[in-house]
C-alpha cells in the first residue's frame, strides 16, 4: 500500500511539472520564413524579436487562403511578409502554433479602440471606436483567456476580429 501511494505521489508530481512547462502566449508578427518540410514558420515582431514555430496537424489556421480553400493545411497561402497573430504554447525550448490567424485580406480586421467595460463571464468587451461610437465585440475562448492577462476598463488597444453574420468576433487584444 505504502508503494502504491508512493507512485500516485510521483506521478501527480511529473503531471504538474509538466503541465508547468506549457506556457500559453500569443504574438503579432510578420512572416520571415515557411519551412513546410519542417513544419516551421519564422517570424518577426515589431520590436525586431525573431521567433519560430512548430505547426502540429492540429494547428488552426484563420483566414488568408488556408480557410478561404477549405484547407486543413495551416501553412497553405502562407508567405513572406503576411502579417499574422500566432497563439502558441511553449514546452521546453520548442514553441509550438496553436492557432494562426491571418490579418488583412481575407483574414482578421484590426481597429484602434478604447475599452470601456470587460464581462468575462459573457465573454465581451464594450469598446469606443474611434469615430466615437460604442460597440460590443464577443470573444473567442482563447481571446477571453488572454485577455486576463492585462485587458483593462478605459485601456487602449489594438483588436483583431472577425465579423460573423454581423457579430464582431475578439481573436486577439494588442496594447497600444
Amino acid at each position: 500500500m505504502r508503494y502504491l501511494m508512493l507512485g500516485l505521489v510521483c506521478g501527480l508530481t511529473a503531471c504538474v511539472a509538466f503541465a508547468a512547462d506549457d506556457v500559453v502566449g500569443a504574438v503579432d508578427a510578420t512572416v520571415k520564413a515557411v519551412d513546410k518540410g519542417a513544419k516551421t514558420v519564422a517570424v518577426k515582431t515589431a520590436d525586431g524579436t525573431e521567433e519560430t514555430f512548430r505547426f502540429t496537424g492540429r494547428t488552426v489556421a484563420h483566414g488568408g487562403e488556408a480557410v478561404a480553400h477549405g484547407s486543413k493545411n495551416a501553412f497553405e497561402g502562407m508567405k513572406e511578409g503576411d502579417e499574422v497573430i500566432v497563439h502558441y504554447t511553449v514546452k521546453g525550448a520548442v514553441k509550438t502554433a496553436m492557432e494562426v490567424d491571418h490579418v488583412g485580406k481575407d483574414g482578421l480586421k484590426a481597429g484602434e479602440v478604447t475599452v470601456t467595460a470587460v464581462d468575462r463571464g459573457a465573454k465581451t468587451v464594450t469598446v469606443k471606436t474611434a469615430q466615437g461610437g460604442e460597440e460590443t465585440y464577443h470573444l473567442t475562448d482563447r481571446a477571453a483567456k488572454e485577455s486576463g492577462k492585462g485587458l483593462q476598463k478605459a485601456g487602449k488597444v489594438t483588436v483583431y476580429y472577425t465579423d460573423d453574420a454581423g457579430k464582431k468576433v475578439v481573436h486577439f487584444f494588442k496594447q497600444s
